[in-house]
């Protein structure tokens, strides 16, 4: 599968990306069976397979849904790039992890609606980036990560990536200027899963990397428990999206639920424990950069 990532990356101006850097699980569902070895040390292609990927986003390719940009090619050629992501742990470990990404970011690109054809959580991954963005989300404290002029850091690519200063971050990980070209996420779909990999993989200090969580790597803090944030898919939601959490029920957060949902029965694992993130504190906004102002 190396070959197969390089060869996309081998495209006009992606040079630089070359630089690399629990209960039993339920019996997998037919489409899990199909190609998929019991343990994971295949790959993430030995756990996801080209059927299953078409079956969980089977509507990506609509008329009405432009996220066919996003091939089963660039997903599996951008997990080679992050070690770990989705072969972590025993198999109903990988298969949970790989439901999670896909159901947070799935989320993140919805197009579906209540009585879409065969389900609302059958239309992830519609959309490549931010309709209509209020902002060009640009925090000039970090001086590290500065602004290019008439560039915009709304939400772009799976994970929406949204902000300077993690366009910068992603690009520095990656080894491509997405600072100064940040439309690159939505031009290339593997450098597009590569930047939802990338936050998936990356703690942000007080939060922990979504990696951590539901492969079960994370202790919560004295000061995570007294605030309800317990290793599960919630505190996932946390990270991506505090704005959700601490409020009580939160059709968003539902939602991100009902994609996970989803995918573990394709997948055929559990889905853990603290879905939610109802009642959580919020993760503190002011820690996403220790040091903003400090140049490195």
């Amino acid at each position: 599968m190396k070959v197969l990532a390089l060869a996309l990356l081998f495209l006009p101006g992606l040079a630089p990306l070359l630089r690399q850097f629990g209960p039993p699980s339920p019996s997998p569902s037919p489409l899990a069976e199909k190609g998929e070895a019991e343990d994971s040390c295949g790959g993430v292609s030995s756990i996801i397979t080209r059927p299953m990927f078409e079956e969980m986003l089977k509507h990506r390719g609509d008329l009405s849904c432009p996220g066919s940009f996003y091939t089963y090619e660039a997903f599996i050629a951008a997990a080679e790039f992050f070690p770990g992501f989705g072969t972590t742990g025993l198999p109903a470990t990988s298969r949970r992890e790989l439901a999670a990404f896909l159901g947070q970011t799935s989320h993140e690109t919805r197009g579906g609606w209540k009585g879409a054809p065969d389900g609302r959580y059958s239309w992830g991954y519609c959309w490549i980036e931010q309709l209509s963005p209020p902002s060009i989300y640009c925090n000039t404290s970090y001086v590290n990560y500065p602004c290019a002029v008439g560039k915009s850091y709304h939400g772009r690519g799976p994970i929406q990536l949204t902000w300077n200063f993690n366009y910068g971050r992603a690009g520095q990980y990656l080894g491509s200027d997405l600072l100064n070209d940040p439309a690159t996420v939505k031009k290339n779909a593997t450098v597009a899963f590569m930047t939802a990999m990338w936050f998936w993989m990356t703690s942000q200090p007080p939060r922990p990397s979504c990696h951590d969580v539901i492969t079960g790597k994370w202790v919560p803090s004295s000061n995570d428990t007294a605030a309800g944030r317990l290793p599960g898919f919630g505190v996932i939601t946390n990270i991506v999206n505090r704005g959700e959490c601490g409020h009580g029920y939160d059709g968003r957060v539902a939602g991100r639920i009902g994609f996970y949902d989803r995918y573990c029965q394709i997948l055929g694992t559990d889905m853990g424990e603290n879905l939610d993130c109802y009642n959580q504190q919020p993760f503190d906004w002011e820690y996403d950069d220790p040091s903003p102002t400090q140049p490195i």
